[in-house]
């Protein structure tokens, strides 16, 4: 089940904790998307919109959550996916799609609970 690479930003050693913490915070979002929570779903397209807790800015990814976010029933999802796809190419949101397509076939179980 691929979720996609999470990539963290790189620090200096008096960052590594905190870069961790961060990790793990992201993992535990995950973990809740996984689980159907569609907060999470909306939650991990902010991280990846906005490059928080450590992660690089990936506006593919960042629509694909979006996208299952508001799949959800998160509403403001279906506002955030607009509002990054005027800085993404028709491929760029082409991709985000299989990916949204690809999470919810290997999820199918827990997409039910999700929608």
């Amino acid at each position: 089940m691929n979720q996609g690479t999470i990539k963290l930003v790189g620090g200096t050693d008096t960052q590594a904790g905190e870069l961790a913490a961060y990790d793990a915070l992201v993992a535990q979002y995950m973990g809740a998307a996984e689980q159907g929570c569609s907060e999470a779903l909306l939650d991990l397209g902010m991280v990846f919109s906005t490059g928080a807790h450590g992660l690089a800015v990936d506006l593919v990814e960042a629509h694909k959550w979006f996208n299952l976010a508001a799949v959800g029933g998160q509403d403001s999802a279906a506002n955030c996916r607009a509002e990054i796809s005027e800085d993404m190419t028709a491929r760029e949101i082409a991709e985000a799609q299989r990916r949204a397509r690809e999470w919810l076939r290997a999820n199918a179980d827990r997409a039910r609970r999700v929608a």
